[in-house]
């Protein structure tokens, strides 16, 4: 027989599912002391998973808040020109980004879940916030007089729920008798409600249908760069820009039209050929294992 499944209505704060970040940075229980638990309740993978996705989307703001109070960063919102009925994403900027003369420093992370200032959800909460976040990139930066830009590169589209598309029954346009059209919505309703049966009982908690709304210029995490490097980065002061990009933040970073220097025999920048489709490729002008990555910023 199938377990009956808890309602899928968590909490939408920390203190709500009592848990909070010690002064080391460690997510624990307010009351046990005890880091998470994913299997809250035995035999329910679905739940525990919903259970944990609520969690995380709890501490995705959390974040964000520690990035503008803790780090002092300001929120950007983007498109810049969007208007106000539009879906909107946005990035986080040091006060000096666009100001500072020397040095800028970009972070950009990976695919999935994460969100700007995130490294790792499953660090965050399984182990610290200096493990799992960019923060102590993000303030040693600044320590050391860098410009700081954090991008947001999963940000690509805001859900909303998909409208309820009314479709007319037989009755409301038909031309025969009376009798037979109560016959036939009667058959209707009953075969309706043992479909419904049936799926209340394989799926006892049917979420809502919902549809994405993708945002202008920023609809997957390559544009996404393309776009802060076009409003943003190119418009910087900085003589230097460095880079720090996580697991599929490089492949993002790479399409701002990069070049590879690899080691080789042939003189330096020469064209090298390379079996993989990312960005071009030119000789180091030496065969020691050297090379680095470096942005043509022509491309604005």
């Amino acid at each position: 027989m199938k377990k009956d499944e808890p309602p899928l209505d968590f909490p939408d704060t920390l203190e709500g599912f009592e848990y909070a970040f010690n002064e080391k940075g460690q997510l624990r229980h307010i009351k046990t002391g005890e880091p998470f638990v994913f299997n809250y309740r035995e035999d329910l993978h679905r739940w525990n998973q919903k259970r944990y996705e609520a969690l995380g989307e709890i501490i995705t703001k959390y974040v964000y808040e520690l990035l503008e109070k803790d780090c002092n960063l300001k929120k950007i919102s983007i498109p810049v020109d969007a208007t106000e009925s539009e879906p909107k994403s946005f990035i986080f900027m040091s006060e000096d980004a666009l100001t500072n003369p020397q040095k800028l420093m970009v972070l950009i992370h990976g695919s999935g879940v994460v969100r700007a200032g995130q490294w790792a959800r499953r660090l965050i909460i399984n182990e610290d916030l200096d493990s799992g976040t960019q923060i102590p990139f993000i303030k040693r930066a600044m320590d050391e007089g860098y410009g700081v830009i954090v991008l947001n590169p999963n940000e690509n589209y805001i859900e909303v729920e998909k409208p309820k598309i009314h479709v007319p029954s037989s009755s409301d346009s038909s031309d025969e008798p009376a009798e037979k059209r109560e016959r036939k919505d009667k058959v209707s309703k009953e075969t309706k409600k043992r479909r419904d049966f049936y799926e209340k009982y394989r799926n006892p908690q049917r979420e809502k249908e919902m549809m994405q709304l993708y945002i202008r210029e920023n609809g997957s995490p390559e544009e996404h760069a393309v776009y802060v490097w076009d409003h943003f980065i190119a418009q910087s002061a900085a003589e230097n820009v460095f880079f720090v990009a996580h697991s599929y933040g490089g492949l993002a970073f790479v399409e701002l039209n990069c070049c590879n220097w690899v080691s080789s025999s042939e003189p330096l920048d020469t064209s090298v050929e390379s079996m993989l489709p990312d960005c071009p490729r030119v000789s180091a002008g030496t065969i020691l294992e050297v090379g680095g990555i470096a942005v043509n910023n022509s491309l604005s």
